[in-house]
């Protein structure tokens, strides 16, 4: 049997599309009569409509409105990279609000002289999520012009004209509460006007850069009942059905600035790569001894930041872009797909909006930054500008940029070769990663070695060698043929008898002014005679000027 609306008389056409409304309303949450299915209903009252429409002494507002309006001030969302201009809810949304905001009487409507009364001792609308209060900050944004302008200049919001039916804006073009949200059918749940499964709500209006193939949109991975639930608030069980929602919450944001879930940003992504969805737990590795310093600092990453030199800090999406990362691999110097979408610097110093090259995504902060860190040698040449030290057109180099200028490296371990290129991260990298021989995450993330190194390497004097001592080193280049004078006659006199350190003689990374790689640690190498020199001779053979460990070197050269 159905049940009866009361519209009352004259209402025609009017009165039966109400009557076709209120059949959706009927058995949801906004059913606030007392036949209505949830703990917020009234103590009597057998109308349904009335609770926001009535026929006569409404409050004015349409569409016959009856319910009594909020009064509050909002504080609406903002964001350094909101385009829109958005302020107190206007429209659609002022509606909701009136019951929504938590601060008006929900039986308070203008067609009684009375408010009605609700069960329970009820008043306003319970704390939770359905009461979003007057600080607005952690919504989307409502009550916003939404035009062609907007979506240039935002650059990721489709045109307005494409919108379907099922997303509308509002008759002045404004993004309101029913963009999203159908007050009086329920049918996909939380009254949205679509089923949200892979974001397809979201997607109506948002055009993300990089979108479509990336592991947040296509991963069919499961919550493995470790640790909390990572989607506590949805039905949805994938990373692909959940798509946005594995990071982003419409309503009541922890960050309220990009309505991320968590107000700690880190356990946004923590929420999956903590062991709970992704394969590697990486939580763990930001409290190593050398780590990103990611735990250090909290919300100060932003999108609008100046990406070289903004404030000093290190946040996942620093080096992976959520909306681009995939699991696809590359070949050094090329970055992987899990960088896909990343500012990064080239080796000209120009700003990169998507990283080509591994090496242009570390030069953000290990290149021209003003507040990169202070070289850990005391070196000859001082270099702490790595973009500087991996130059091609230096004398020698680590081949990150470009192919080795040694055509003759005897110690090379296969498959390595003069002409292959490196990774910054086969030497930065985890110490327990599968690089290493490890289970755990690759990436640089954290290592008990420093500065993030993937095995050990001492940069003091004296100690006694070992596989171990000098393992990363070891790593490229053949112990036994380092050990046995291969390239260099007085290996074995220096490393093994005299204990000295590779990184003595040698900067790993690039010297403008030398070959070999030679840049002195001037804590045990100092000048003979105001001299501090080397001079590479040819093949194999050189000679050197200076004092090491109080032993002069003059001129003293070596040859095969």
């Amino acid at each position: 049997m159905k049940r009866i609306f009361n519209l009352g008389a004259g209402l025609g056409a009017l009165g039966l599309v109400w009557v076709c409304q209120a059949e959706g309303i009927l058995g949801s949450k906004h059913d606030l009569s007392i036949a209505g299915p949830g703990p917020i209903k009234a103590a009597s009252e057998s109308e349904v409509c009335l609770f926001c429409h009535t026929p006569h002494r409404g409050t004015g507002e349409l569409p016959l409105w009856n319910h009594a309006l909020s009064q509050a001030a909002y504080t609406p969302y903002q964001s350094s990279t909101l385009k829109a201009v958005v302020g107190q809810p206007t429209g659609a949304s002022k509606l909701c609000l009136s019951c929504h905001d938590g601060t008006v009487a929900l039986g308070m409507v203008a067609s009684r002289s009375e408010a009605i009364e609700m069960r329970g001792g009820i008043s306003t609308m319970p704390s939770g999520r359905s009461n979003l209060g007057t600080d607005l900050s952690d919504d989307h944004p409502i009550s916003f012009t939404y035009n062609q302008a907007l979506a240039a200049a935002n650059g990721q919001l489709k045109d307005p004209l494409t919108l379907t039916h099922k997303v509308r804006l509002d008759h002045e073009g404004q993004v309101q509460c029913t963009a999203c949200h159908d007050p009086h059918d329920n049918k996909y749940g939380k009254f949205m006007v679509q089923e949200n499964r892979a974001s397809a709500l979201c997607l109506n209006c948002h055009n993300l850069n990089y979108w479509q193939d990336t592991s947040h949109r296509l991963s069919p991975k499961t919550w493995n009942g470790a640790g909390e639930n990572p989607w506590p608030h949805g039905s949805f069980t994938t990373v692909a059905d959940n798509a946005c929602a594995n990071c982003h919450a419409t309503h009541g944001a922890g960050t309220k600035e990009r309505l991320l879930n968590f107000t700690e940003e880190e356990k946004n992504c923590y929420s999956c790569h903590g062991g709970t969805v992704a394969a590697q737990d990486l939580r763990p590795e930001f409290n190593k001894f050398s780590a990103h310093p990611m735990l250090a600092t909290r919300g100060v990453h932003s999108p609008a930041e100046n990406p070289v030199n903004g404030p000093r800090h290190s946040a996942c999406v620093d080096c992976h872009n959520p909306h681009a990362s995939r699991p696809t691999p590359a070949v050094a110097p090329a970055a992987s797909g899990k960088l896909a979408g990343v500012q990064g610097v080239a080796s000209s110093g120009a700003l990169m909006n998507s990283v080509q090259f591994e090496y242009e995504l570390c030069y953000r902060c290990h290149a021209d930054s003003v507040s990169r860190g202070p070289a850990r040698v005391n070196r000859q040449f001082v270099q702490t500008n790595t973009r500087f030290e991996f130059k091609p057109g230096n004398l020698s180099y680590h081949p990150v940029e470009g192919q080795g200028r040694n055509a003759n490296v005897p110690s090379l371990v296969a498959p390595w070769t003069t002409s292959s290129y490196v990774y910054c991260t086969d030497c930065h990298n985890n110490d327990q990663g599968p690089n290493a021989g490890g289970a755990g995450p690759n990436g640089p993330h954290g290592s008990r070695f420093s500065p993030i190194l993937e095995r050990q390497l001492i940069l003091t004097d004296p100690n006694p060698e070992d596989p171990g001592a000098y393992a990363l080193c070891y790593k490229c280049h053949s112990r036994d043929s380092i050990l046995s004078n291969d390239s260099f006659k007085y290996h074995r006199l220096h490393v093994v008898d005299h204990q000295a350190a590779c990184s003595t003689c040698h900067d790993a990374h690039g010297v403008e002014q030398n070959a070999k790689l030679i840049n002195f640690n001037r804590d045990y190498v100092t000048p003979l005679n105001g001299n501090l020199r080397f001079n590479s001779t040819g093949l194999y053979s050189g000679n050197c000027t200076l004092s090491c460990h109080g032993v002069p070197h003059d001129a003293k050269a070596y040859a095969p």
